[in-house]
């Protein structure tokens, strides 16, 4: 498989190989970070296919100390792969394995040692957990039974498949609403196979979705460590009004979509929290990588501090719609919608640092290439869906036209 190609590729560069067995992205990211000095950890990797199907498999590589590569790093590695820029370790020289440590166990322990854990524990939590079958599952469980939760674990066997559209999205997610009410849950939590984006499900069976993991983790650290907050481009601007509620302290930076973009910009300003809208939190407390337990944990903490049930909680935040689509696109035909879109919008507000965004009074309209697949999103938010979707039709008039 592609572990093993890997692995044998690196071996034979005199790479030392630690493998970690299924592990979540984010536990991967803490693991290159927390080993580097006493293993000389460098780099990590990561088979997933991240959110999408099993035939989109593939390595994500993390760099030193953790985080994802930006576009120029990836360039750069690509650029060695292209011209085989590399040297054979002769055999008489190459390495020995290292062991494997639990980096699991550690990953959860640097989570609970930079919340309030003892409130969470009081309340003892009654939470479902659906884990996709993914790499999320034993840590996920691990960290809820941690801070005292009761814990409800459905998909929660990693390797015999994906029982459902592995995308915590409201449609994969229907039969999971309703469990959580049969659970009487008080929260349920819906990882992606890869175990860096979560979603949630209030008490009420409520899918809340991906937009507001990042607002729920936003709200409770602009009021607890009050400080800047990075999303991209996409995420809803429920965290700028957030923003406004907290003070001057608490500002919101845009960056482009992707995580090492919101990092970068992260680690410009000094962030104190940040992630992108499709539920990928980042807490540089524990890793810059988007993580679906630090996610879980703040959520948990935020629920102990308000005392509220979640439905409450997600109502008091200012409340926008967000209407996403894709269709399949080659790269030159998302070139030439995206000139057609600059030109067609030219008089209105307009931000091209990815893709482009067209902001009305009304809302805005997000058009870009994806970084993963041969598809274009059209995302907008306004505050009601009819809206939104106007606004889309708007742009997709124009994109229909380049086809």
């Amino acid at each position: 498989g592609l572990f093993e190609a890997f692995a044998a590729g690196a071996w034979a560069c005199g790479a030392r190989i630690l493998p970690l067995g299924v592990t979540p992205t984010p536990t991967v990211g803490l693991a290159v970070a927390e080993f580097a000095k006493p293993l000389t950890v460098c780099g990590g990797v990561m088979i997933t296919a991240s959110h999408n199907p099993q035939q989109w498999n593939g390595i994500k590589i993390l760099m030193e100390g953790g985080r994802a590569p930006t576009v120029r790093e990836a360039d750069s590695i690509f650029a060695i792969l292209d011209e085989g820029d590399f040297d054979k370790t002769q055999e008489s020289e190459l390495p020995r394995g290292d062991p494997a440590p639990d980096a699991g166990d550690i990953h959860v322990d640097r989570v609970i040692r930079n919340i309030q854990a003892e409130p969470i524990r009081q309340r003892g939590f009654r939470v479902a957990l659906d884990s996709v079958n993914g790499a999320g599952a034993r840590v996920g469980k691990l960290l809820l039974e941690s801070l005292g939760c009761d814990v409800s674990p459905l998909n929660n066997q990693p390797d015999t498949g994906f029982d459902r559209n592995p995308e915590p999205t409201a449609e994969n997610l229907q039969e999971f609403c309703g469990r959580v009410v049969e659970l009487k849950a008080e929260v349920g939590f819906a990882q992606d196979p890869d175990a860096d984006r979560l979603a949630i499900v209030d008490e009420t069976g409520r899918y809340i979705g991906e937009e507001y993991t990042l607002a729920l983790a936003v709200k409770h650290i602009f009021k607890t460590n009050p400080g800047p907050a990075v999303a991209n481009l996409s995420t809803s601007r429920m965290i700028d009004e957030l923003a406004k509620q907290a003070g001057g302290a608490c500002k919101v930076h845009r960056s482009a979509v992707g995580e090492a973009n919101v990092v970068e910009v992260m680690q410009q300003v000094g962030a104190h929290i940040g992630g992108e809208g499709n539920g990928g939190v980042i807490d540089p407390r524990v890793v810059f990588v988007r993580d679906s337990i630090a996610s879980m944990a703040l959520v948990l903490e935020l629920m102990a501090a308000e005392g509220k049930p979640l439905s409450q909680i997600v109502d008091e935040i200012p409340r926008f719609t967000i209407v996403k689509t894709k269709f399949e696109a080659e790269k030159s035909q998302i070139a030439k919608a995206l000139d057609a879109v600059r030109a067609a919008f030219a008089d209105q507000e307009m931000n091209d640092l990815d893709g482009v965004r067209i902001d009305w009074p009304e809302g805005w309209v997000h058009v870009r290439g994806s970084n993963t697949e041969p598809i274009m999103r059209l995302i907008a938010e306004a505050k009601d869906e009819a809206t939104a979707i106007a606004l889309i039709d708007r742009v997709r008039v124009v994109v229909d036209q380049t086809a």
